[in-house]
This record gives structure tokens, C-alpha cells and sequence, in this order.
């Protein structure tokens, strides 16, 4: 079967181990390549982390495997079942061209030209840029409206302008967002940057799609974007300066005045025409050609409100500003309040909650006024009954604001971190209620009602609380910013959201060290901290991380956390093959949870201490098969299977015994043990629900390859 597992496909596969995809299934393809590799090596071997170096292990199993059919044959069998067919992409979908979209037409004939020019090998991307309010947007919606039969296989919009802080998302972060327009499964997402890069460019091979990234605010966020096959056309939107990008530059120019005043009568509608005609110089004069300002304004024409001009100056130096003004004036002083003191924070995201306690008023009341607001377009209408401000009004609101003094701006910011901080609080309470790392929940405000609830809370706050652990160091609230960090860690450990939580994990654990923050704090955000970087792949960062965490914990006299940090450690190097020192960590670890007694640490896990207990067997199991102890592994594996059937005294985890149920099935088939290995595996298949689709997947891989080794 050497044929099968030819040094390109075997190459492929290594690239793609411990950088492929996320969750269980991802980490248990890798453990397997990384104890097959040290059978066929005859050492441990751990796994490189560059390509090269992938490459030259591709070289020397290949040479080995040469003159070991046995061994060439369950190569082959791993490399097909780690070799899942890329799913076709979703065709996408573009949100809605503006209604009132006028004259762009030079702009959108400049993009089509880019997009259908010869190929003759160079890129098709261009770079649509403009100051804040001149259209950008509009114009690359309406490019996708207007040709969509140019684009049969796809468009695809992200926007990243609803990520926290001012400079965006990270690179990986904008691919895990493209990704996921395109419809790839979460489970088959991988973790690291570079894999992320090549999914997206096998997934557009041969596909004619425009891809538009909004509002970029670095050219490292499109840099892996560019494409490199000729049916891909990459739009990148900038408002503001352009990019240093090489592409097809398009600017966008003022609207000239026959433009500007056809937007007018049409925003304001023919019952208006008499009040257009009577204020269209004026209106033409202070807009200076700026789509949104023209807009803005003649929906306030449209309402008939007479309200005075803020003055040519403001219009001549920004106009989407002056027409913030213009706006703020025709609303009631109690809702340029709300405006005023919500825009402070800097918020990705608002809803009545962070409007009510920016103001101090009742959510109701602060409902009804964003909505009023947003029909002012001092913000901007989002699908889940949220809002949120352009940068531009909203610095112009945050400045406006200073006019009722630095104490209630600066109590105003304070109401939000609180009223935030109280929500994740119980959100993680909800979704890991027994959780010795989630705090209890406040007892005097509502709570999400259980795990999917408390998860869903998180989710959708996930921006405003990565932002939050910022600004609360700014305001030099310490302790609310590491709360609001620790609160995120059942989104981190439940749904994944790794690259969304990073940013504020990482300020976070340095907010710890600077701040000399006690160190059970310290040690939990680093742990935090190095599951996320693991998780991710970024293997060093984590491996200091979690090491700090040890340290944290260990001069806290913590003995639940040092444990748990140390198993962590444990898992980090098993995912990197290092299997012997990853068993040497778990071995620690077991030593560390077995000095807990009932009494000392009851309210940290001390309840939960058999199964921590069986866990860190079960990864000891793990180490052993890598090591090649296949005996003692099976015997540790074969314990932590009883452990999970559940006693009188312990319910039964129907998944993690489906877990580890596939590591002893694993054993068995390196052992030769194939039959007994089916036999484990049709009991994992039976304890899992579809739910679990790819573990259920790997098991069928499985199934396959003990099946051939059965005959």
C-alpha cells in the first residue's frame, strides 16, 4: 500500500498536524501521528513547528517506510482517515445595497474593470478607500448587486468594524471570520493562522467569488487574503487613508451637486419637494459632496424640525461630525445625554443595558431612546436589537460629553463596567455552575436561566467585555478588569472563542503582574492565558504561560490551581509529542491533587477530586501510548473507562467515557488488539449523540483502519 501513502500526501498530512482542526477530534489524529512516528522512528520524535522541518520528517519517514510495508500500511490507513474532504463553501451572502446609493458609477466600473481584467498571473484585488461618510461601503455592497452572475460560486462580506478596540481584529482572527461566511464547520476550523490561510486558498481554488473585508485597519489583516487564483476578486474597504497595499486603487470623490441634490430629494420624498427646494443650497453648501451627511440631513429636513445650524466651520472641518450636532439638537438634552455618555467607552456594541447604566436610567426608557437616536442616525441599527456608533459620531458625542464634567463622565464609564461585570458574572455562573474557576453569582440581579443561556449571554457580550478589561485598566479599576477576564472562561472552554478572548486575556494577565495582584488571581488568568495560546497553537507563549500559572499558584498555596496548572502544562506538551515529559507532568500533577483532602479546599474542587483524579490518569494513558508502554496505558485507559460508567457515588459522564473509550481503542490497535479495538469503538459510537458528528467521524476513521488491520 506504499503507494497510497506517497511523500506528497504524507508531507500534507504532517503540515496539517497540531495545526489543523480544533477540538478533540483535531488533537487525536495529531497524538496518533505522533505515536505512529515514534514506532516507525524507533524515538520520540516531537512535533516540528515549522514546514521545513515537517517537510525533512515527511523525507525521513518516507525513506523508512520504504522497506516496512506493515508500517507504510498504517500510514496509509491514518493519512485517509485525517484526510476529510474539504466542504464545498457557502455561496455567502452580501448584506443589502443602500436604497439611496447614488452616482458611484465611475467607482463601480473601476472595481469591474480590476475584477474581470486579463489575469496573466497578477492578483485581482483592489482598495476602496475614502474619508469616514463617503460611501465606501455602499459601493462595494452595490458592486455585489449589481453582479452577481460575475460571482457564481460566492460573496463573502466581513466587517470588522464590530471587533473591540480601534485597531480590529488580529490577521487569524479576520481568516476564523472569512471562514465562517464560507460556511466551514467550527470543528473542522483550524487553530493557527497559516492553516486557516491554506483552507481558505484550497476552499477558493477554481471558484469565481468576490471576497470584501470592511473596514480594514491594517494591511496585515488582508495580507493572507490576497488571492492567487484568477476567479478571486479581493475588495478591501478602508474609510479613512488608503492602505499601503499593492492593488487597484479606487477613491472616492465628494458627490458633485447634481448627485448630491438627486440623494436629497430622494432620501426626503416628493411630499417634501417644496421644503428640499427652500433649503437645498444651504444643505448642498454645508455637506460639501458627503453621502452621509446628505442623508443624514435630509431625513431631518424630511421631519420638519427647525433646529439652528451648529456653524460653517464645524461643517467645513468634518462634516459627518457637524451633522452629529446637527442631529443632537433636534433630540431631547435626556437623550443627547444617553448619547453623549454611552459613546465614553468606546463600545463595540449597545443595547439598553449599557445605555441605562452609561445614563443611570431604566432600560425601558434607554430602548426608546437609542431608538430615537438611530432614527436620527446618531447610531446605526444592528440585527440583534442592538446599535452602534460610527467612529467618527462617536468621538464627536465622547468630546460633547465633557460639558456635564470629568466626575459623571468618568461614573458613567464606571456604571457600564459594573452592569457589565454583573451580567458575565452570572452568564458564567450559568454555564459552569460547579466550576471551582467561575466566581458565584451576585445575588441581587437576574441570571441567564442554564449552560446554553449563560453561554449564548457571553457570546453575544464577548466584544464588549474584551474591551471592557481595557478600559477598566485604563480607569484603573484593576480588580474589575481581571473579574471580567476570568469571567470569560467558559467561553474559551465551552465554545472556542479563543481568538475573540485572547486579546483580553493577554492584558489581563500583564495587569496581574504589573498591579502585583494576589497571586491565586495571577495564576488563574495565566492558566486562562495558556489554554487560549494552546488551543491556538502558539505552542512557546503557552508553555510560559503556563508555567507563570505553576508559579502563581504554588506561592498561593493553592493547591487545586497548581494542579490543575501543571496537568495543563502535561497536555501542552503531549499535543507536541513530547511524550515523556508530558507523563512526567501528569505523574506531578497526580501527586499534587492527591494532597487535597476533603476539607482543605471544598469550595475550589476539592467534591471534584475523584474525577479530577481520573482525567489525569486518562492523560497519563494518553503519554504512556506515545511512549510506546502500551501495557500501562491500557490499564490506566481501561480504569478511567470504569470511572466514567459512574458508581452510587458518581454519575456517569456518557462523553468522556466516548473519550476515553477511543484513546483505549487506540492502545489496542497499536497493541494489535484489533477485535477488542472494534468492540470499544462500537461502545464510544453508542454513548455519543449526533451532536458529536466529529468525534463520531474519527471513530469511523477508526473503524477503518482496525478493520484493516484485522483481516
Amino acid at each position: 500500500m506504499l503507494e497510497v501513502v506517497a511523500l506528497s500526501a504524507l508531507t500534507t498530512f504532517l503540515l496539517g498536524v497540531g495545526n489543523g482542526a480544533a477540538g478533540e477530534v483535531g488533537k487525536n489524529i495529531a497524538l496518533s501521528a505522533g505515536a505512529l512516528v515514534r514506532r516507525t522512528l524507533g524515538r520520540e520524535t516531537p512535533l516540528p513547528a515549522g514546514p521545513e522541518d515537517r517537510r525533512e520528517l515527511a523525507e525521513r519517514l518516507y525513506a523508512r517506510l520504504a522497506h516496512d510495508p506493515r508500517r507504510a500500511d498504517e500510514w496509509a490507513m491514518l493519512v485517509e482517515s485525517g484526510q476529510e474532504r474539504a466542504d464545498t463553501p457557502s455561496g455567502g451572502g452580501m448584506p443589502p445595497a443602500p436604497w439611496a446609493f447614488t452616482n458611484r458609477q465611475k467607482a463601480l466600473r473601476q472595481l469591474l474593470a480590476e475584477a474581470t481584467r486579463p489575469w496573466e498571473g497578477r492578483p485581482r484585488v483592489a482598495l476602496l478607500s475614502g474619508p469616514p461618510g463617503s460611501g465606501t461601503t455602499s459601493v462595494a455592497l452595490r458592486l455585489g448587486a449589481e453582479n452577481r452572475d460575475r460571482f457564481p460560486d460566492g460573496q463573502y462580506y466581513v466587517d470588522l468594524r464590530g471587533a473591540a478596540g480601534e485597531s480590529g481584529p488580529e490577521p487569524a482572527a479576520v481568516l476564523l471570520r472569512l471562514l465562517r461566511e464560507m460556511g466551514v464547520d467550527p470543528d473542522r476550523t483550524p487553530t493557527t493562522e497559516a492553516e486557516r490561510e491554506r483552507l481558505y486558498r484550497q476552499l477558493t481554488v477554481d471558484r469565481g467569488a468576490l471576497v470584501v473585508i470592511d473596514h480594514v485597519t491594517s494591511l496585515a489583516q488582508v495580507r493572507g487574503l490576497v488571492p492567487a487564483t484568477p476567479d478571486v476578486f479581493l475588495l478591501v474597504v478602508v474609510s479613512g487613508p488608503p492602505l499601503l497595499l499593492e492593488a487597484e486603487r479606487v477613491a472616492l470623490p465628494p458627490l458633485s451637486d447634481r448627485y448630491a441634490k438627486r440623494m436629497v430629494r430622494k432620501v426626503a420624498g416628493p411630499e417634501n419637494a417644496a421644503r428640499v427646494k427652500a433649503e437645498l443650497p444651504g444643505l448642498l453648501d454645508r455637506c460639501r459632496g458627503n453621502p452621509f451627511a446628505l442623508h443624514a440631513e435630509a431625513r431631518l429636513l424630511a421631519a420638519g424640525t427647525a433646529v439652528p445650524d451648529p456653524g460653517a466651520e464645524a461643517w467645513r472641518q468634518h462634516p459627518v461630525r457637524a451633522t452629529a450636532r446637527h442631529a443632537s439638537l433636534r433630540l431631547d438634552p435626556e437623550t443627547v445625554r444617553l448619547c453623549r455618555l454611552t459613546a465614553l467607552g468606546g463600545w463595540p456594541s449597545v443595547g439598553a443595558g449599557i445605555a441605562a447604566a452609561a445614563a443611570g436610567l431604566d432600560e425601558e426608557r434607554a430602548a426608546r431612546m437609542l431608538a430615537e437616536a438611530a432614527d436620527a442616525e446618531l447610531l446605526e441599527r444592528l440585527p440583534d436589537l442592538r446599535y452602534r456608533f460610527r467612529p467618527e459620531i462617536r468621538r464627536q458625542l465622547a468630546e460633547a460629553a465633557s460639558e456635564y464634567g470629568v466626575q459623571e463622565c468618568s461614573d458613567a464609564v464606571a456604571r457600564v463596567l459594573d452592569a457589565l461585570l454583573d451580567r458575565v458574572l452570572h452568564a458564567a455562573h450559568a454555564a459552569l455552575p460547579a466550576s471551582w474557576r467561575t466566581e458565584p453569582a451576585p445575588e441581587d440581579s437576574v441570571a441567564p436561566g442554564g449552560e446554553t443561556d449563560g453561554i449564548a449571554v457571553l457570546a453575544a457580550e464577548a466584544a464588549n467585555v474584551v474591551h471592557a478589561v481595557s478600559v477598566a485598566e485604563e480607569h484603573r479599576r484593576i480588580t474589575t478588569a481581571l473579574r471580567l477576564a476570568r469571567a470569560l472562561w467558559p467561553l474559551q472552554l465551552k465554545a472556542g472563542h479563543w481568538d475573540e478572548v485572547l486579546p483580553a486575556l493577554r492584558v489581563a494577565a500583564r495587569c496581574a503582574e504589573e498591579n502585583e495582584a494576589d497571586a491565586r488571581t495571577a495564576g488563574a488568568l495565566h492558566f486562562q492565558l495558556a489554554h487560549c495560546l494552546g488551543e491556538l497553537g502558539r505552542w512557546e507563549q503557552a508553555n510560559r504561560a503556563a508555567r507563570a500559572a505553576v508559579t502563581y499558584e504554588r506561592a498561593a498555596r493553592h493547591l487545586r490551581g497548581e494542579a490543575s496548572s501543571v496537568e495543563l502544562l502535561g497536555l501542552l506538551h503531549l499535543n507536541r509529542w513530547l511524550y515523556e515529559e508530558a507523563y512526567e507532568r501528569f505523574v506531578e500533577a497526580e501527586r499534587v491533587y492527591r494532597r487535597i483532602t476533603s476539607g482543605q479546599e471544598r469550595q475550589e474542587g476539592a467534591a471534584d477530586l475523584p474525577r479530577a483524579l481520573a482525567l489525569v490518569e486518562r492523560h497519563q494513558g494518553r503519554a504512556l501510548r506515545g511512549m510506546g508502554r502500551l501495557d500501562d496505558s491500557r490499564r490506566l485507559l481501561e480504569r478511567a473507562v470504569e470511572f466514567f460508567a459512574g458508581t452510587a457515588e458518581t454519575p456517569a459522564e456518557p462523553y468522556n467515557r466516548a473519550r476515553a473509550l477511543t484513546d483505549l481503542a487506540e492502545t489496542l490497535h497499536d497493541m494489535g488488539e484489533d477485535g477488542e479495538a472494534l468492540e470499544r469503538i462500537a461502545e464510544a459510537e453508542a454513548l455519543l449523540t449526533p451532536a458529536a458528528a466529529p468525534h463520531l467521524r474519527y471513530l469511523a476513521g477508526l473503524r477503518r483502519r482496525c478493520e484493516a488491520a484485522d483481516r
